[in-house]
């Protein structure tokens, strides 16, 4: 049967649906065959002090929604207007790509693959803050 597969090694944790699981002392495999479960690898998680950037504070938004700590009609809002102004900075056709990606995971209510989507602006977003503060 089709699903998300999560290969998690020794003592790993994830977040799926807001309950946290921990890896026990061997790398396993888990099926999460739900569609649409809301699946967030606690070592990719950004924590509240480190959403001090732009693309972070989208991130965290979707992260938070998929922790279930935020209500999703509110996240999708939020996410939508910070993916706008994202969009006033990051230009070039692949930022583009990338933000129009997570719209439409947004609007779709899929807010990992969002997440990822917004993940993949965080180099950039780090060279161009290295930039400005030259």
């Amino acid at each position: 049967m089709p699903g998300l597969i999560l290969k998690l090694a020794p003592n790993e944790r994830v977040m799926i649906n807001g309950v946290v699981i921990e890896n026990g002392l061997r790398r396993s495999r888990l099926n999460i065959l739900t569609p649409n479960a809301n699946v967030l690898r606690l070592r990719d998680a950004i924590h509240p002090e480190q959403a001090n950037t732009p693309v972070r504070r989208v991130c965290y938004i979707a992260q938070l929604v998929l922790a279930g700590e935020a209500d999703a009609a509110l996240g999708r809002k939020q996410l939508l207007t910070g993916i706008e102004q994202l969009s006033q900075v990051f230009t070039d056709p692949d930022s583009q790509k990338r933000l129009n990606e997570a719209t439409g995971h947004v609007l779709e209510q899929r807010f990992y693959p969002a997440l990822k989507s917004l993940r993949a602006l965080l180099p950039r977003e780090a060279r161009l803050l290295e930039v400005a503060a030259q």
